[in-house]
């Protein structure tokens, strides 16, 4: 069996001991190298030539996010940023995913200090998955597609999006082409708690719908996007004719918080036909049984194509259990969600000229 060799570059020593303990722990991997300033790094890339890297963002001599950049530019590899949680560590984390690194991880602090261990599961479980990831499937797009037509809809209509590894970018390519008057979305990004706020800022300054973190008691409203926030889970239960927004902190589900099944069964419970849903790429199976639930209940359902997924994971078990009813390039998926309630519309307007029922979720 072939190791993943990984780099890695920090300036604590403290951190590089830490991350070559838990590599070294790994069966399937091994630290073949570690360097105090990406300068050093850059040697070492040439000599040592890593399958994954990890970065940290605040170093001597050259930031880690302009040295990503250059990465990026002139030798494209697998990065996982390992950084603080402060807000500006969370901001640049943001920017590092954008460049084009392939997931993130915050560093231990007294909270997560009493948990070595599953920090070490964590840090081993994404430079598997970026060990494997597709580098340019999702990498950020110089042409912004143009706004999509709005359609009517009531608050009845809802859209629900999963995602995981590579997800800040491509829920950002799926939320821009959106229309103001789009059906309201509900969220579940894998995301520790610290960065979910910075993320829904971020891609608020950038859509043209309103995007923010969701909030307990939240309705969920027409041209907004509203993010399950790091560490939480998010539901949705009928309002009158729409929904509100139910956070819990119940036990991890997947061994996630938020869960995207957890967000997905809730849409099937709730909103049933009316619902549209798509499951992006992501590592692990989170959300391929809850978007079963949601086509059971008569939610049109999609799952993002191989070709396009950084992490081709949580969308090949959902099309495997049979969930998903169309595979759909990421750059299309937008068009799909919004052209699902057009083709309700049509299918109750065609069964009411016929003297038939519309079928009820």
């Amino acid at each position: 069996m072939n190791r993943i060799r990984v780099l890695a570059v920090d300036d604590s020593a403290l951190m590089r001991n830490m991350l070559t303990a838990v590599i070294n722990r790994q069966p399937d991997m091994e630290m073949i190298g570690t360097a105090p300033d990406p300068l050093i790094a850059r040697e070492l890339i040439k000599k040592l030539n890593p399958d994954v890297l990890t970065l940290d963002i605040d170093m001597p001599r050259m930031d880690g996010l302009e040295f990503l950049a250059r990465l990026m530019r002139l030798r494209p590899m697998p990065v996982v940023m390992i950084s603080s949680m402060t807000t500006r560590g969370s901001q640049a984390t943001l920017t590092a995913l954008e460049h084009g690194a392939v997931d993130f991880l915050p560093k231990p602090d007294h909270r997560i200090a009493g948990d070595l261990d599953s920090w070490g599961i964590q840090v081993a479980e994404k430079i598997r998955a970026a060990a494997n990831a597709r580098l340019n499937s999702s990498h950020k797009s110089d042409t912004p597609k143009p706004t999509l037509r709005g359609i009517r809809v009531d608050q009845e209509s809802i859209i629900a999006i999963g995602s995981s590894t590579g997800g800040t970018e491509a829920l950002r390519r799926v939320l821009m082409p959106l229309p103001v008057d789009c059906p309201g979305i509900v969220i579940a990004q894998h995301m520790p708690s610290g960065f979910t706020r910075s993320f829904a800022q971020r891609l608020d300054s950038l859509c043209q719908i309103a995007v923010r973190e969701g909030e307990d008691g939240e309705p969920v409203l027409p041209g907004t996007a509203l993010i399950a926030p790091g560490d939480r889970h998010m539901e949705i239960v009928r309002h009158g004719k729409g929904y509100i927004v139910k956070l819990s902190e119940t036990p991890a589900v997947n061994r996630h918080r938020p869960s995207v099944d957890v967000l997905f069964n809730a849409v099937a419970q709730q909103a049933g036909r009316h619902a549209s849903a798509a499951i992006l790429t992501g590592m692990g199976s989170d959300g391929a049984r809850g978007l079963l639930q949601l086509k059971n209940a008569g939610a049109r359902t999609l799952a993002q194509s191989e070709a396009t997924c950084v992490v081709f994971g949580m969308p090949r078990e959902a099309i495997a259990l049979g969930a998903a009813q169309q595979v759909v390039d990421l750059d299309e998926i937008s068009q799909h969600l919004l052209d699902s309630f057009t083709h309700k519309k049509q299918d109750n307007t065609d069964s009411r000229r016929s003297g038939e029922k519309p079928h009820v979720g």
